[in-house]
């Protein structure tokens, strides 16, 4: 999002705390439903949508229904950040989280290669985009609905603290799947892998409780009433912030890079 942030006042320190502690537990929603996937992705995928007599193929074809979230995110980012400049800070993030939510529960409920043949992998795919368009407005509104409400020297802080919804969703869908892949694999493959995906509804229920009593951001809010919000912010960013914009892009990339291979290959 393209907008800049120097003169508004911080919110009070009650109210900040609440922001922050949504923004994590939101996120901690998000990334819970994304990592699902990726659990799914090593261990269901490959065996339940892409059959094959050769298993590394299958596997080829699962993780590359994995990848397309990836691709996806930054298409999310886009249009979020154009509509949060441009609508507000709370009504994008209220609308990510349904999509990113119902995106996972569907996939709980999706038939099988078996069942419906060359359908369950395409609608497996878009999904998966869903998915990710959902993620990549998530983040990035969440840190800076932190961001725009913080002080000014408790910014960086305060705006980090967001990332730690990440193993928090990270940890969870791990857990739940170790529990459930206890189960013999007749059972795990044929209902229970279906359980993580299907209680994403109930988070969706708790992501939008706590985002609903949120207000907008002091910024966007002195924005609006300066009739400040920018027409066309994708253009503003290519424009006056090129530098900022890809060094953000190649921190994300080492970042996520790593972490994704450490946390989901080695699983497969």
């Amino acid at each position: 999002m393209a907008t800049e942030i120097v003169t508004h006042p911080a919110v009070t320190p009650p109210v900040m705390r609440r922001i922050v502690w949504s923004s994590i537990i939101g996120t901690a929603v998000e990334w819970y439903d994304f990592l699902i996937y990726a659990t799914a992705t090593a261990l269901v995928f490959n065996h339940l949508f892409f059959p094959s007599n050769n298993p590394s193929i299958s596997a080829i074809a699962a993780f590359g229904t994995y990848a397309v979230g990836f691709l996806a995110r930054p298409l999310g980012a886009v249009i979020f950040g154009h509509l949060g400049d441009k609508i507000g800070r709370k009504t994008t993030l209220v609308s990510t989280i349904i999509i990113m939510g119902m995106g996972t529960f569907l996939i709980g409920v999706l038939p099988t290669y078996q069942q419906i043949g060359i359908a369950a992998p395409v609608l497996l795919v878009v999904l998966r985009i869903l998915q990710g368009i959902g993620l990549g407005g998530e983040w990035g509104g969440a840190v800076l609905m932190v961001v725009e409400s913080a002080p000014v020297k408790r910014r960086g802080l305060l705006g980090s603290a967001v990332q730690v919804g990440n193993p928090i969703g990270n940890l969870v869908a791990i857990a739940i799947f170790a529990v459930l892949s206890r189960l013999p694999d007749s059972d795990f493959l044929g209902w229970a892998w279906r359980i993580p995906f299907l209680l994403s509804i109930a988070l969706i229920g708790v992501g939008l409780f706590i985002r609903l009593r949120l207000e907008e951001t002091p910024a966007f809010r002195q924005l609006k009433e300066e009739r400040a919000v920018a027409r066309a912010p994708i253009v503003e960013i290519f424009r006056y912030h090129r530098r900022s914009f890809f060094i953000a892009v190649g921190l994300k990339i080492a970042e996520i890079s790593y972490a994704s291979i450490a946390g989901v290959f080695v699983i497969s």
